[in-house]
């Protein structure tokens, strides 16, 4: 779907046995006793969310730990000293600054210039606070679409209460203003883009009926300035049953198109370019991804194998198309990538004159610098020392230099200013040290999962650590959607966690994309149970090693990780002492039906056709809680504006787990979105609640 970047971020063969209808029976599911509770902002929902968040607070906040931790955690989310990481657009660099007199931020900008000397000039575009008190709505800021190539004019997104759904106006930057009948849209999950000064694609909610099963747009449309946009040009219409749709226009310096895309299942699109007014649909595989046009070569990455005149093309690899070949109707291709059993693509950007590829291997970040000669490839490592995580920004066709980030556990992000051409690097600006790192040490391992397959992971602890098995353990893991688990400076983890003894854990589990779409695909649907089999085996080795044990050790995820966590203490309860499950899906029976749930059916399944449920409801937290059980006492954390994953699947199993008067903890913000959190005091309350919880049942 180009692809939908969903917080949670290809499908398999329909069985054959659905081509006829199904002639068993099937027993009716029993009614669901909470599913009032799926009643977003119903009066009765609410009023038990007050009195769960009340009962949180009541036994949390008392702990003199948690008044320490919230303070700290605020303090570094809102220190002055914090890293500017802008974007550049022309000859500016743009950014978003928040702190304790802006919660919801200052859009400001800075000549690039003085943002390369270290001496940035900012001044303020727009004032989120302001704007949200003049207009009484609990704006969130959400970002902006600038246009090219004169930079003048961009289209702002702002959320109410921090929610994927936007409302996008366009503001004129020279005057800092909105502009009077300019473009404007609703509150819609849908996607814009420019097309010229006068025209933009739009993909929203036109009228009732023009949203996918999964809530996003199905009809995408080209709209002139001055129309009404009900008078919209009819672009592409897809199906009820579809993703989402979307337009964009892409100018890649030797070349401009206009593409849409049609989103037929989360891993699956087609692409066309819109030639003249109609369209042509791009020749690759609907599991391919396109990742950008460069000296008229179209940059696909394969999510399948893919068969093309008797060569097979590995799932992995990256290939460059001839444009004007496939637009004839013909493949001329090279092989611009090709994966290992350890290296996996992660990404690709252009410059003007070169392409940007960011590998991994062994889950350890490598960036590369490619440029094309006379029909070669050949590629340049852009190095950087130590093990870490390297992103890249500001990285446009109109420019050969770029923004590059680096960072690891235990030191923060330096972020470098880097010339493609001569690969030279200067550093921009360094993010502070939030906690010593001198007396830890990080480090890679691997467990054997139950099927033989080596899993890594990285740990993190004091370099005394003593092997006694009573050290507090956290584990983090995620584990679905192609999504990799990478080293990330640990600031107020460490602050919080590290330096009261604990230690910390991420594991790279199947059902991410730490070895591509094969790691991926190893989790994916009736496979799921890899992701979980090798969540368990690295809490076994770190109980192995006598890292930690049972009592000790914690775990914790979000949104599809929530899922993980969730699945985790309700097969094996043995194996924690801890639970922290945040935004999570939890009732697998109806996921489809909640919100944006029908989109990730290509990831889990279709819980509707029983052979599929019959796979699903075998990990489906909310199926599979037992009276009989002993489990650890779980915090459930999410969010009432979440209007992607839906907050009744944590509510509804808190609601069903005291009803088997098991132990639980809950917390709903009223805001956040996704994330949980709408700014820093709520991002810092939520971090409190959450370390207080964990030190406090993981024991000493």
């Amino acid at each position: 779907m180009n692809r939908l970047v969903l917080a949670l971020l290809v499908t398999l063969p329909i069985p054959l046995a659905l081509a006829a209808p199904l002639k068993r029976e099937r027993k009716p599911a029993p009614a669901d006793p909470f599913v009032w509770l799926e009643e977003v902002e119903g009066e009765k929902a609410l009023t038990w969310v007050a009195e769960q968040n009340a009962a949180s607070h009541d036994e949390l906040t008392q702990h003199d730990v948690f008044a320490e931790i919230e303070t700290d955690t605020l303090a570094i989310l809102e220190a002055d000293d914090r890293i500017i990481v802008g974007r550049r657009r022309g000859e500016f660099v743009y950014h978003v600054w928040r702190d304790a007199k802006n919660p919801r931020g200052i859009f400001r900008r800075t000549p690039l210039a003085a943002y390369l000397a270290g001496t940035p000039e900012w001044d303020v575009l727009l004032d989120v606070d302001a704007l949200a008190a003049s207009e009484d709505k609990n704006w969130v800021w959400k970002g902006i679409d600038v246009r090219r190539p004169d930079h003048a004019r961009a289209l702002v997104r702002l959320s109410i209460g921090g929610s994927d759904a936007v409302v996008v106006r366009e503001f004129d930057l020279p005057s800092k203003s909105f502009v009077e009948g300019g473009f404007e849209l609703p509150e819609s999950k849908g996607s814009r883009g420019w097309i010229d000064a006068d025209t933009i694609f739009v993909a929203t909610e036109f009228a009732d009926g023009t949203l996918t099963d999964s809530g996003y747009p199905r009809i995408v449309k080209r709209w002139k300035r001055g129309t009404p946009l009900a008078d919209a040009e009819l672009v592409f219409e897809g199906k009820r049953e579809s993703v989402s749709v979307g337009a964009r226009h892409v100018d890649y310096g030797e070349t401009a198109l206009d593409w849409v895309w049609h989103g037929t299942s989360f891993y699956e699109s087609e692409e066309y370019l819109v030639d003249g007014d109609g369209l042509t649909l791009v020749d690759v595989p609907r599991s391919a991804e396109i990742h950008t046009v460069f000296d008229r070569q179209l940059i696909v990455e394969l999510n399948r194998d893919w068969e093309v005149d008797g060569t097979t093309y590995p799932k992995g690899s990256v290939l460059a198309l001839s444009l004007a070949d496939l637009r004839a109707g013909k493949k001329t291709i090279s092989v611009f990538f090709t994966p290992d059993e350890s290296t996996s693509l992660q990404g690709i950007e252009r410059t003007k004159s070169y392409l940007l590829v960011r590998v991994m291997k062994d889950v350890r970040d490598e960036l590369y610098r490619y440029e094309r000669k006379d029909g070669a490839w050949s590629g340049d490592e852009i190095e950087f020392d130590g093990l870490g995580t390297i992103w890249t920004s500001s990285v446009d066709v109109d420019h050969d230099d770029f923004f590059v980030g680096f960072g690891s556990f235990l030191r923060p992000t330096t972020l470098f200013h880097v010339d493609a051409a001569t690969l030279e690097k200067k550093v921009i600006d360094q993010a502070p040290q939030r906690f010593d790192p001198d007396p830890y040490t990080s480090a890679q391992m691997f467990a054997t999962s139950r099927d033989g397959t080596r899993i890594p992971y990285f740990i993190v602890h004091s370099k005394d650590l003593e092997k006694n098995g009573k050290n507090r353990t956290l584990l983090y893991g995620y584990g679905g959607f192609r999504i990799s688990q990478r080293p990330r400076y640990l600031g107020a983890t460490g602050k919080n966690w590290l330096a009261r003894g604990g230690v910390y854990v991420v594991a790279n589990i199947r059902g991410g994309g730490e070895y591509g779409p094969r790691w991926h695909d190893a989790a994916l649907k009736q496979h799921r149970h890899k992701a979980y089999e090798d969540f368990e085996a690295i809490a076994e080795d770190l109980i192995a090693k006598k890292i930690t044990s049972p009592t000790h050790l914690g775990i914790q995820g979000g949104s599809n990780g929530g899922l993980l966590v969730g699945a985790a203490f309700t097969r094996r309860p043995d194996l924690y002492g801890a639970v922290v499950c945040a935004v999570p899906l939890l009732d697998m029976r109806r996921f489809n039906k909640l919100l944006a749930g029908a989109s990730w059916m290509g990831e889990y399944g279709n819980p509707d056709i029983p052979e599929e449920w019959a796979f699903i409801q075998t990990y489906s937290p909310y199926h599979n809680l037992s009276p009989l059980k002993r489990y650890p006492r779980v915090l459930f954390t999410t969010s009432t504006r979440d209007d992607r994953v839906h907050p009744a699947h944590a509510r509804k199993m808190v609601a069903l787990m005291r009803s088997m008067d098991h132990p639980v903890l809950y917390y709903e913000n009223t805001e956040g979105g996704h994330a949980g959190a709408a700014n820093a005091k709520q991002r810092a309350y939520k971090a409190a609640l959450t370390m207080t919880y964990l030190l406090t049942e993981l024991g000493q």
